[in-house]
Protein backbone atom coordinates (compact mmCIF):
# COMPACT_ATOMS: atom_id res chain seq x y z
CA UNK A 1 0.00 0.00 0.00
CA UNK A 2 1.37 3.44 -0.97
CA UNK A 3 0.22 7.09 -0.85
CA UNK A 4 -0.98 6.56 -4.42
CA UNK A 5 -3.60 4.18 -3.06
CA UNK A 6 -4.97 6.86 -0.72
CA UNK A 7 -5.18 9.32 -3.58
CA UNK A 8 -7.71 6.97 -5.18
CA UNK A 9 -10.24 7.81 -2.47
CA UNK A 10 -13.68 8.67 -3.82
CA UNK A 11 -14.34 12.44 -3.59
CA UNK A 12 -17.84 11.75 -2.27
CA UNK A 13 -19.30 8.70 -0.53
CA UNK A 14 -23.07 8.36 -0.84
CA UNK A 15 -25.28 6.67 1.75
CA UNK A 16 -29.08 6.60 1.91
CA UNK A 17 -29.21 9.83 3.92
CA UNK A 18 -25.80 11.43 3.52
CA UNK A 19 -23.07 12.85 1.33
CA UNK A 20 -19.65 12.22 2.85
CA UNK A 21 -17.27 14.53 1.00
CA UNK A 22 -13.48 14.66 1.11
CA UNK A 23 -12.50 17.90 2.83
CA UNK A 24 -12.27 20.99 0.65
CA UNK A 25 -11.19 24.50 1.70
CA UNK A 26 -14.72 25.77 1.07
CA UNK A 27 -16.05 23.53 3.86
CA UNK A 28 -14.51 25.87 6.45
CA UNK A 29 -17.55 28.03 7.18
CA UNK A 30 -19.93 25.10 7.73
CA UNK A 31 -17.27 23.28 9.80
CA UNK A 32 -16.71 26.36 11.97
CA UNK A 33 -20.43 26.79 12.65
CA UNK A 34 -20.88 23.10 13.51
CA UNK A 35 -17.92 23.07 15.91
CA UNK A 36 -19.18 26.22 17.63
CA UNK A 37 -22.60 24.63 18.16
CA UNK A 38 -21.07 21.42 19.53
CA UNK A 39 -18.36 22.65 21.91
CA UNK A 40 -20.22 21.40 24.99
CA UNK A 41 -19.74 17.84 23.72
CA UNK A 42 -16.13 18.12 22.61
CA UNK A 43 -14.39 17.94 25.99
CA UNK A 44 -12.39 14.91 24.87
CA UNK A 45 -11.24 16.61 21.64
CA UNK A 46 -8.17 18.80 22.02
CA UNK A 47 -9.16 21.35 19.39
CA UNK A 48 -12.73 21.50 20.71
CA UNK A 49 -11.94 22.96 24.12
CA UNK A 50 -11.88 26.63 23.21
CA UNK A 51 -13.76 28.92 20.84
CA UNK A 52 -12.65 28.68 17.21
CA UNK A 53 -13.08 31.24 14.47
CA UNK A 54 -13.35 31.01 10.70
CA UNK A 55 -9.62 31.61 10.22
CA UNK A 56 -8.87 28.54 12.36
CA UNK A 57 -11.41 26.44 10.46
CA UNK A 58 -9.91 27.60 7.16
CA UNK A 59 -6.42 26.53 8.25
CA UNK A 60 -7.81 23.20 9.47
CA UNK A 61 -9.55 22.49 6.17
CA UNK A 62 -6.54 23.65 4.16
CA UNK A 63 -4.31 21.25 6.12
CA UNK A 64 -6.74 18.39 5.56
CA UNK A 65 -6.90 19.11 1.83
CA UNK A 66 -3.10 19.17 1.64
CA UNK A 67 -2.81 15.80 3.43
CA UNK A 68 -5.39 14.32 1.07
CA UNK A 69 -3.50 15.61 -2.00
CA UNK A 70 -0.25 14.16 -0.66
CA UNK A 71 -1.81 10.80 0.16
CA UNK A 72 -0.90 11.00 3.86
CA UNK A 73 -4.28 11.10 5.62
CA UNK A 74 -7.90 11.29 4.52
CA UNK A 75 -10.66 13.44 5.98
CA UNK A 76 -14.33 13.81 5.09
CA UNK A 77 -17.10 16.19 6.11
CA UNK A 78 -20.62 14.85 6.45
CA UNK A 79 -23.67 16.57 4.96
CA UNK A 80 -27.27 15.59 4.25
CA UNK A 81 -27.80 13.87 0.90
CA UNK A 82 -29.90 16.78 -0.37
CA UNK A 83 -27.44 19.48 0.80
CA UNK A 84 -25.76 20.03 -2.57
CA UNK A 85 -24.10 23.25 -1.36
CA UNK A 86 -22.52 21.58 1.73
CA UNK A 87 -23.93 24.24 4.06
CA UNK A 88 -25.14 22.22 7.06
CA UNK A 89 -22.21 20.39 8.60
CA UNK A 90 -23.13 17.14 10.35
CA UNK A 91 -19.69 15.83 11.26
CA UNK A 92 -16.10 15.11 10.36
CA UNK A 93 -14.39 11.73 9.92
CA UNK A 94 -10.74 11.03 9.23
CA UNK A 95 -8.43 8.12 8.55
CA UNK A 96 -5.05 8.99 10.02
CA UNK A 97 -1.85 7.48 11.45
CA UNK A 98 -1.75 5.26 8.39
CA UNK A 99 1.00 2.63 8.23
CA UNK A 100 1.21 1.52 4.57
CA UNK A 101 3.44 -1.46 5.33
CA UNK A 102 0.95 -3.10 7.70
CA UNK A 103 -2.02 -1.51 5.93
CA UNK A 104 -3.28 -0.11 9.22
CA UNK A 105 -4.95 3.20 10.05
CA UNK A 106 -6.99 4.90 12.74
CA UNK A 107 -10.46 6.37 12.32
CA UNK A 108 -11.55 9.47 14.18
CA UNK A 109 -14.93 11.16 14.20
CA UNK A 110 -16.84 14.06 15.68
CA UNK A 111 -20.47 14.94 15.04
CA UNK A 112 -22.75 17.94 15.31
CA UNK A 113 -24.39 17.84 18.74
CA UNK A 114 -27.80 18.94 17.45
CA UNK A 115 -28.06 15.90 15.16
CA UNK A 116 -27.03 13.24 17.69
CA UNK A 117 -29.25 10.22 18.22
CA UNK A 118 -30.34 9.80 14.59
CA UNK A 119 -27.67 7.29 13.54
CA UNK A 120 -26.23 9.69 10.98
CA UNK A 121 -22.62 9.44 12.12
CA UNK A 122 -22.82 5.66 12.35
CA UNK A 123 -23.99 5.62 8.75
CA UNK A 124 -21.16 7.94 7.70
CA UNK A 125 -18.38 6.18 9.62
CA UNK A 126 -19.38 2.80 8.23
CA UNK A 127 -19.11 4.27 4.73
CA UNK A 128 -15.62 5.59 5.52
CA UNK A 129 -14.50 2.24 6.94
CA UNK A 130 -15.77 0.57 3.79
CA UNK A 131 -13.83 3.04 1.66
CA UNK A 132 -10.69 2.44 3.74
CA UNK A 133 -11.01 -1.29 3.06
CA UNK A 134 -11.57 -0.63 -0.65
CA UNK A 135 -8.35 1.40 -0.73
CA UNK A 136 -6.41 -1.49 0.79
CA UNK A 137 -6.42 -1.06 4.56
CA UNK A 138 -6.47 -4.38 6.39
CA UNK A 139 -7.15 -2.95 9.84
CA UNK A 140 -8.87 0.25 11.01
CA UNK A 141 -8.60 1.14 14.69
CA UNK A 142 -10.62 3.49 16.88
CA UNK A 143 -9.03 4.69 20.14
CA UNK A 144 -11.13 6.39 22.82
CA UNK A 145 -10.46 7.68 26.31
CA UNK A 146 -11.96 5.07 28.66
CA UNK A 147 -13.78 7.89 30.50
CA UNK A 148 -15.60 8.88 27.31
CA UNK A 149 -18.60 6.60 27.72
CA UNK A 150 -20.41 8.10 24.73
CA UNK A 151 -17.48 7.31 22.41
CA UNK A 152 -17.23 3.76 23.73
CA UNK A 153 -20.93 3.16 23.09
CA UNK A 154 -20.54 4.62 19.61
CA UNK A 155 -17.66 2.26 18.76
CA UNK A 156 -19.71 -0.70 19.94
CA UNK A 157 -22.71 0.48 17.89
CA UNK A 158 -20.49 0.59 14.81
CA UNK A 159 -19.76 -3.09 15.30
CA UNK A 160 -16.07 -2.56 16.03
CA UNK A 161 -14.37 -5.26 18.08
CA UNK A 162 -13.07 -4.24 21.51
CA UNK A 163 -9.45 -5.40 21.85
CA UNK A 164 -8.28 -4.02 25.18
CA UNK A 165 -7.09 -1.00 27.12
CA UNK A 166 -3.78 0.82 26.68
CA UNK A 167 -2.95 2.25 30.10
CA UNK A 168 -1.42 5.73 30.30
CA UNK A 169 -1.21 5.65 26.53
CA UNK A 170 -1.45 9.37 25.80
CA UNK A 171 -2.28 12.71 27.37
CA UNK A 172 -5.81 14.05 27.45
CA UNK A 173 -6.65 17.66 26.47
CA UNK A 174 -5.91 18.70 30.06
CA UNK A 175 -2.43 17.20 29.87
CA UNK A 176 -3.07 14.17 32.12
CA UNK A 177 -2.03 10.64 31.18
CA UNK A 178 -5.11 8.63 30.28
CA UNK A 179 -6.13 5.09 29.38
CA UNK A 180 -7.33 4.42 25.86
CA UNK A 181 -9.76 1.69 24.81
CA UNK A 182 -8.85 0.05 21.50
CA UNK A 183 -11.51 -1.04 19.01
CA UNK A 184 -10.86 -2.33 15.50
CA UNK A 185 -12.45 -3.40 12.25
CA UNK A 186 -10.63 -6.02 10.18
CA UNK A 187 -10.94 -6.30 6.42
CA UNK A 188 -12.02 -9.84 5.50
CA UNK A 189 -10.35 -9.40 2.11
CA UNK A 190 -6.96 -9.36 3.86
CA UNK A 191 -7.49 -12.79 5.45
CA UNK A 192 -5.02 -14.49 3.11
CA UNK A 193 -2.22 -12.27 4.50
CA UNK A 194 -2.98 -12.99 8.16
CA UNK A 195 -1.12 -15.49 10.33
CA UNK A 196 -4.26 -16.24 12.34
CA UNK A 197 -7.97 -16.35 11.44
CA UNK A 198 -10.28 -13.41 11.99
CA UNK A 199 -11.37 -13.31 15.65
CA UNK A 200 -14.99 -13.68 16.63
CA UNK A 201 -17.07 -10.91 18.17
CA UNK A 202 -16.12 -9.54 21.57
CA UNK A 203 -17.27 -6.80 23.87
CA UNK A 204 -15.59 -4.77 26.59
CA UNK A 205 -14.96 -6.76 29.78
CA UNK A 206 -16.74 -5.76 32.96
CA UNK A 207 -15.31 -2.55 34.31
CA UNK A 208 -13.84 -1.29 31.02
CA UNK A 209 -16.57 1.30 30.61
CA UNK A 210 -17.04 3.70 33.53
CA UNK A 211 -20.47 3.94 35.03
Amino acid sequence: MTPLDLRRAAPVLHTPRLRVALTRPDHAAAFCAGVAASRHRLQHVGWGLKPRDLAWAQRFCDDDARCIAEGRDLAWHVFAADDAADRQWLGRIDLHSIDPASRRGEVGYVGHAAHAGRGLMREAVRAVIGEGFRLGLARIEALSDTRNARALRFAEALGLRFEGVLHWHERDPQGLLCDMAVFAALNPAAQDEAAVPLPGPAGPPAGATPG
